[in-house]
């Protein structure tokens, strides 16, 4: 039976290399004693093999093998590209 992976939405936030970018994914959890909402933020090194995502792009990326030291994740798909406007 194969092992589910896992699967996260976040922001693309910078180019780190040539097939790398860097993810911010933004949870929330309930604070353990106050019960408040606190907006928790991680960042991920995300492969990217066909260097399609830029900065601002909304991704969904999924668990892979290392790939590196820091990279344990890829680009599943693109939901939303970045809208650039003209001034």
């Amino acid at each position: 039976m194969e092992k589910v992976k896992q699967q996260k939405t976040g922001i693309a936030i910078s180019r780190a290399g040539q097939q790398t970018v860097i993810v911010r994914v933004d949870t929330q959890i309930a604070h353990p004693l106050y019960k408040k909402r606190v907006r928790k933020t991680k960042r991920f090194a995300v492969h990217d093999a066909d260097n399609a995502v830029v900065a601002g792009d909304t991704v969904v990326i999924g668990e892979t093998r290392p790939l590196s030291k820091t990279k344990h994740w890829e680009v599943i798909k693109i939901i939303k590209h970045k809208t650039v406007t003209a001034v």
